[in-house]
């Protein structure tokens, strides 16, 4: 029921990006305490992106999850943007993330909802 979506305009190849979504997908499932198995992860890389004027290398993140507890965020944001840091080179003060709480009623999965 997590998913996270990463955007960015750094190029990776591959192999980074394979790497970069397990990172993220095992970092979420720990820090919200839910089986690895529901969590979904997704990278967008090499995006045409501006932020503050600029093109240096920034990234925009979209965390939904059923129950998010908006007491995680600040945890969750640290976690993120320091990955974000080390595995694609972005300053922290140049990732953006969005935070979703969603409805169990509004999240589908296997032909119904939670």
């Amino acid at each position: 029921m997590p998913y996270l979506k990463i955007q960015t305009n750094q190029p990776l190849d591959e192999s980074s990006q394979r790497e970069l979504l397990k990172k993220a997908s095992a970092l979420v499932a720990e820090q919200l305490g839910k089986p690895e198995n529901y969590v979904m992860v997704t990278v967008q890389p090499a995006q045409a992106m501006l932020f503050a004027g600029t093109d240096s290398p920034l990234a925009y993140l979209e965390l939904k999850s059923i129950g998010l507890p908006a007491a995680a965020t600040p945890a969750l944001s640290q976690s993120l943007c320091t990955l974000m840091a080390q595995e694609l080179g972005i300053d922290q003060n140049r990732t953006y993330i969005e935070f979703s709480d969603a409805p169990r009623a509004m999240w589908g999965w296997n032909g119904g909802t939670f």
